[in-house]
């Protein structure tokens, strides 16, 4: 027993350490390393390519979803106020993406603009913007398009600055909607007038 306890005391002793540090660092630089240099190499490469094969995959999918955003936008901005001003088209588009934003909306572009709720004076589902009733189809040859499209991309990518921040709701300005009376009113663009 007490020829245990004296190695167990020399084991522990600091200079014991420090021969063991020496061995293991002489065997970690004379032995051969290439099995471990080729098994890093493998493991890299084996983690490398899906993680590369899923932002591929990520970014196609942004990359369609962003696509399916700007088209629907340009919808809304050809169908709801095609005839306006430039200022009252960016002002829509903003509406649309204000609702987005906001968490009483839903969360894409798309269902933004095609979100139906119940109406029940009119006991139906009836569309936020009224074109989407409708089934309306818009020319991209139109330059009315072309420029929706422009301004649908500058407002998406935030090129523009806002002319009606946190406006979620407009109506035409030549019919009185009940539930304006409950908002507050943030511009008057056009013949649409912009409330939050």
């Amino acid at each position: 027993m007490y020829r245990v306890l004296e190695k167990l005391r020399e084991l522990t002793r600091p200079s014991t350490w420090y021969g063991w540090r020496l061995g293991l660092q002489s065997w970690w630089y004379t032995r051969d390393k290439s099995r471990l240099t080729f098994m890093s190499v493998l493991l890299a490469v084996l983690l490398a390519v899906p993680l590369s094969i899923y932002g591929l995959i990520s970014h196609a999918q942004d990359s369609k979803q962003i696509s399916r955003d700007l088209r629907c936008l340009t919808q809304n901005i050809y169908h709801e106020a095609r005839g306006e001003s430039a200022a009252g088209q960016y002002a829509v588009a903003e509406v649309t993406l204000n609702r987005v934003a906001s968490r009483h909306f839903p969360n894409t572009v798309c269902k933004v603009v095609h979100e139906q709720r119940w109406d029940r004076i009119r006991k139906r589902h009836v569309g936020a913007f009224s074109w989407t009733e409708l089934e309306l189809k818009a020319d991209a040859r139109d330059p009315a398009y072309k420029s929706a499209r422009k301004i649908a991309e500058d407002v998406y990518y935030r090129r523009n600055e806002p002319q009606v921040e946190d406006a979620l709701f407009y109506h035409a300005s030549y019919i009185q909607p009940s539930w304006a009376r409950t908002k507050t009113k943030v511009a008057s663009i056009g013949w649409h007038i912009f409330y939050k």
